[in-house]
């Protein structure tokens, strides 16, 4: 027989009050979750996992939402029939959550010291700051943060991605939770740090013996640590089982084609004696860092980097938060100051005013990682996609009507859309809208800085296909920047892997992936999937152990895509 479950959710459906009436958005779902078990949601975003977890905690305003139907049970008790005061016991000392951008939950003016203080003041009753400062070191050395002691008085900002998201653990578990919720936790994580934050999670699961109900759209995350699955779409759970039997043999189309949405494929090929494009030589970028009221520190985050971009080719820019890839990209740019050679089509930019730069701006563009922070709110599509040709060319209204519709068309958007806004849209068409503004003015040269990282793999696949289309009709070329390997897999020709501010190692995407020489590279490639890895120790020989860095990668992403 099994256990009482820890917790247990039956039909339970959700509404959104809007001004017109009622808007579903859970409709009669219902799981368990045992003690020690590991439930995972998945789903594309808006299938309603989040708004599920942030139910259990009652953390909705109730005045935006109504309970149709459904009970949530957690320890003997209905959370939607308890008070705010029995709610507020239960939030932080039972039932923790990990947010998905540690940035945005984190308190930006305070040290960490003073955020972790107050869950212990709170949650545990402590207040000495003697014995509460102990109890931070502890955890956050748990977590990995090194030198815990002295990160205590440092802010958000000053902490990289996974130290944040390492913070955001140690703040959730100092309360020794039986349950943890964890929304998205590693989404805009590099996959080696990934990697370290799914393995810490499954450590400290097992060390305090809690459940996790574990929030995400990356399956190859979720495979390294579910036990059981639950995939919505549209507010419901369309399958439920055992990780084994989702990933092996899955029953509903929807699982089919979350499961089927890896990148395959290969690079479109290059042309014929192609020229080069882009030629950057000691590009160096210096930030001054306060040290005292009067001194400064002049510390380099670029250093010494070279690259050239041929006419329709793919670069791949690959390594962790703060190793420099996206600040090399706005150096190329021009958005930010910097030392060294830059070259595009035989142009010299490094030393043009922005004056002078004005006729070049049309030629290179960008899409940047978060399409609704870079689109303006209150502006239409039409008039966003309008925005570079009213700055670079002179055209009529009918003109830069037409154009944008055409555009529009190319990116796969219905063009009578064009008078709606950003809000309006989902985070795949916001991309397509971004795409739109850029090609609009037909560059010859796309900088991609994580253009699909915070999209639904699904969508993530569209976007790269329709990229690659483009590429195939226009000849463009592209410097993307991305974490994610099986994407600039499919997607570059040359890659590039830097790190603290250094290119470490660059070459053929093949020579990369089947040869890595460097450590780092070598780190990068074995974070892989292990079902992945599982497949390729198969081809070479059944089954002897091999170290992930004399791993053939190349075979085995081609062995990949031919699986699907």
């Amino acid at each position: 027989m099994m256990n009482q479950p820890l917790l247990h959710i039956n039909n339970l459906s959700i509404a959104f009050k809007q001004s017109h009436g009622l808007l579903p958005v859970v409709k009669n779902i219902s799981f368990s979750i045992q003690e020690q078990e590991t439930v995972a949601l998945v789903g594309e975003s808006g299938s309603g996992k989040s708004i599920t977890a942030l139910s259990i905690l009652q953390l909705i305003p109730p005045e935006k939402v109504i309970y149709n139907s459904g009970e949530i049970w957690f320890a003997n008790q209905n959370l939607l029939s308890v008070s705010n005061k029995v709610m507020r016991k239960i939030r932080g000392n039972h039932i923790s959550m990990i947010f998905q951008d540690p940035m945005v939950s984190l308190n930006p003016l305070h040290t960490i010291e003073k955020q972790l203080f107050e869950v212990l003041s709170i949650h545990m009753g402590i207040h000495s700051h003697n014995l509460a400062r102990s109890e931070m070191i502890s955890y956050l050395e748990r977590v990995g943060i090194k030198n815990a002691k002295s990160r205590l008085n440092h802010y958000p900002h000053q902490l990289s991605g996974g130290e944040r998201q390492r913070v955001m653990i140690a703040m959730a578990i100092l309360t020794k939770p039986q349950l943890l919720i964890a929304d998205e936790p590693t989404t805009s994580l590099d996959i080696s740090v990934q990697a370290q934050i799914i393995q810490l999670l499954k450590e400290l699961k097992s060390e305090l013996n809690m459940s996790m109900l574990f929030i995400s759209h990356n399956l190859s995350v979720v495979r390294k640590i579910a036990d059981n699955i639950a995939v919505m779409k549209y507010g419901e759970i369309v399958e439920f089982n055992n990780r084994h039997r989702i990933f092996l043999r899955p029953e509903h189309q929807y699982t089919k084609l979350l499961i089927n949405s890896e990148p395959e494929g290969n690079p479109i090929p290059l042309p014929k004696m192609p020229g080069i494009l882009l030629n950057v030589n000691y590009l160096n970028v210096e930030v001054k860092t306060k040290l005292g009221w009067f001194k400064r520190q002049k510390r380099k985050i670029v250093d010494d980097v070279a690259l050239v971009v041929h006419e329709g080719e793919t670069i791949g820019l690959v390594g962790e938060s703060g190793s420099g890839k996206t600040t090399t990209a706005l150096a190329i740019l021009r958005l930010i100051k910097s030392q060294g050679d830059i070259w595009f089509d035989s142009h010299y930019l490094s030393k043009l005013s922005q004056k002078k730069l004005l006729p070049f701006r049309s030629r290179i563009q960008a899409v940047f990682q978060d399409p609704f922070s870079s689109l303006d709110p209150r502006l239409n599509v039409e008039q966003i996609i309008n925005e570079g040709l009213r700055a670079h060319k002179k055209l009529s209204h009918s003109e830069c009507e037409q154009k944008v519709i055409h555009i529009m068309q190319e990116v796969g958007l219905d063009p009578n859309w064009r008078y709606r806004y950003p809000s309006e849209f989902s985070g795949g068409q916001r991309q397509r809208i971004a795409l739109a503004r850029a090609l609009i003015l037909q560059p010859q040269l796309l900088v991609l800085d994580e253009p699909t990282s915070s999209l639904d793999r699904t969508v993530q696949l569209q976007i790269i296909n329709l990229l690659k289309l483009l590429q195939q009709r226009y000849q463009l070329s592209y410097l993307f920047i991305s974490h994610d390997l099986s994407l600039v897999y499919s997607f570059c020709h040359q890659i590039i892997v830097m790190k603290n501010g250094h290119i470490v190692e660059q070459g053929k995407r093949d020579h990369i992936f089947s040869d890595p020489q460097h450590d780092y590279t070598k780190l990068l490639l074995s974070c892989l999937d292990k079902p992945f890895k599982q497949k390729i120790q198969n081809m070479s020989g059944g089954g002897n152990k091999k170290d992930p860095s004399q791993i053939n990668w190349s075979e085995a992403l081609l062995f990949r895509s031919s699986d699907h």
